[in-house]
C-alpha cells in the first residue's frame, strides 16, 4: 500500500470514527438509556427510531457501511501498529494502545449483539425492552455488556481526541490538553449513560 492510499485510508477510517459512526454510538445510547423510564419509554423510543423514512437507506449506507470499513481497517491498524508503552509509558500511549485493544473488542462485541438483535429481529423475534432484559438476566451477559458500553465510549472519547489531532482542530500541545479533559468528560457521562440503561433492563 502507498503512503498517499494510506494517509487517505487513515483519514477516512478517523472521520467515519466521529461522523457518522461516533454520533450513532450517543444517538444510540441515549435511546437505550429511556429504559431507566420504564418499559413503555424505551419500546417507544426504539419504535420511533425503527420507524424513521428511509430507514434500509439510514442504516445501511449512515451506519453498517461506514462502521464495517472503520471496524475492518481499524483492526488491520491495530494488528500493525507498533507499540511502545514498555519504552515510554506516557498518558499518550498508553491511550493509544488501549484504543487498539478496545478496537478489537468492539469487532467481537458488536458482532453478537448484531446477531443478538438485528439479526434476530429480521428472524421475527421482537426487539424490545423484554428481549434486553432476557439478554442481560444472564450475569455473564451483562458484565460483557457493560465492558461492551465501556470500551465504545471509551473508544468514541479517545478516537475523538486523535481526529481532532489528525485534522489539525488541536495542534498546540496547550490545545491537546484541553481536548484531552473535553474528551474525559465525554467518556465519563456516556459511560454513566450506557451502564445505567443496561442496569435498567435488569
Amino acid at each position: 500500500m502507498s503512503k498517499e492510499t494510506d494517509f487517505f485510508l487513515r483519514r477516512l477510517h478517523s472521520l467515519l470514527g466521529v461522523i457518522p459512526v461516533g454520533l450513532f454510538v450517543a444517538q444510540h445510547l441515549v435511546i437505550n438509556h429511556f429504559a431507566t423510564r420504564g418499559e413503555e419509554a424505551f419500546n417507544t423510543a426504539s419504535n420511533f427510531m425503527g420507524n424513521l423514512p428511509f430507514v434500509f437507506f439510514l442504516e445501511w449506507f449512515i451506519i453498517y457501511i461506514p462502521l464495517m470499513f472503520h471496524a475492518f481497517y481499524g483492526v488491520y491498524i491495530a494488528f500493525s501498529a507498533k507499540y511502545n508503552v514498555g519504552h515510554y509509558s506516557t498518558f499518550r500511549n498508553w491511550m493509544f494502545t488501549l484504543q487498539r485493544f478496545t478496537g478489537v473488542f468492539l469487532v467481537i462485541f458488536i458482532a453478537w449483539h448484531v446477531y443478538e438483535t438485528r439479526i434476530q429481529k429480521a428472524l421475527g423475534a421482537e426487539v424490545d425492552f423484554n428481549m434486553m432484559v432476557d439478554i442481560l438476566s444472564n450475569p455473564l451477559m451483562l458484565v460483557f455488556y457493560i465492558l461492551g458500553v465501556v470500551s465504545a465510549t471509551f473508544h468514541l472519547a479517545n478516537g475523538l481526541w486523535s481526529f481532532c489531532v489528525t485534522w489539525g482542530i488541536a495542534q498546540s500541545p496547550s490545545s491537546q490538553k484541553i481536548v484531552s479533559y473535553i474528551t474525559i468528560v465525554i467518556f465519563l457521562i456516556l459511560s454513566v449513560i450506557g451502564i445505567q440503561a443496561l442496569l435498567a433492563f435488569v
